[in-house]
């Protein structure tokens, strides 16, 4: 077998390709490679790449799209975020508003309900002097009368005789009275002075 193989490694050696020749392809081989590459080319060019493209342009305008809807919903809502800010802002406005009318109203609540009842105190106040002042003119008046009667008795008694008549009887009471009243002004300024 040793000549078999070394005569086939002889043939080998004579009939094909030596050297670099081994790696590079025949120029017919070549040629109608480049022909499929050219057709397979061509196909891909016209059939496939258009299709390709179509489904790339399409997935880049509904990205676009949803790109585009997200910057609207975006904006929608930012306005819709400024626009609630600004009606908080206007009802804690509107708030305020109302508690400092409440508190100026309850101020002047309080206010006029101190000025009537300090008048009702006053006129409560200005009816009790004057119903003591009655009371006390009154009193006078029946002190006056009791002293009177009094005195008469004991003016009857020292001067022996009746004073029924009542000029005579209103003369002596009404002289008693002011030399009492007399006698008490005298030690009420003499009391002042010490």
């Amino acid at each position: 077998m040793t000549a078999l193989t070394s005569a086939a490694v002889v043939v080998a050696q004579t009939e094909g390709p030596q050297g670099i020749d081994l790696f590079l392809p025949a120029s017919y081989d070549l040629l109608w490679s480049a022909v499929v590459l050219v057709i397979i080319a061509f196909a891909f060019y016209k059939l496939i790449l258009p299709r390709m493209q179509a489904v790339l342009d399409e997935r880049a305008e509904k990205i676009e799209g949803g790109i585009a809807k997200a910057a609207q919903a975006q904006e929608a809502a930012d306005q819709a975020l400024e626009e609630q800010q600004r009606l908080l802002a206007e009802a804690r406005s509107d708030a305020a508003k109302t508690r400092e009318e409440a508190r100026e109203e309850g101020k002047a609540i309080v206010a006029e309900l101190r000025v009537k009842a300090s008048e009702e105190a006053a006129r409560i106040t200005e009816t009790a002097h004057r119903q003591i002042e009655a009371e006390r003119q009154a009193a006078a008046v029946q002190l006056r009368a009791e002293v009177g009667e009094l005195a008469t008795e004991l003016a009857s008694k020292i001067v022996g005789e009746s004073l029924d008549d009542s000029a005579r009887q209103s003369r002596v009471v009404d002289r008693f009275l002011d030399s009492l009243e007399a006698s008490q002004t005298a030690a009420a300024a003499s009391g002042k002075e010490s």
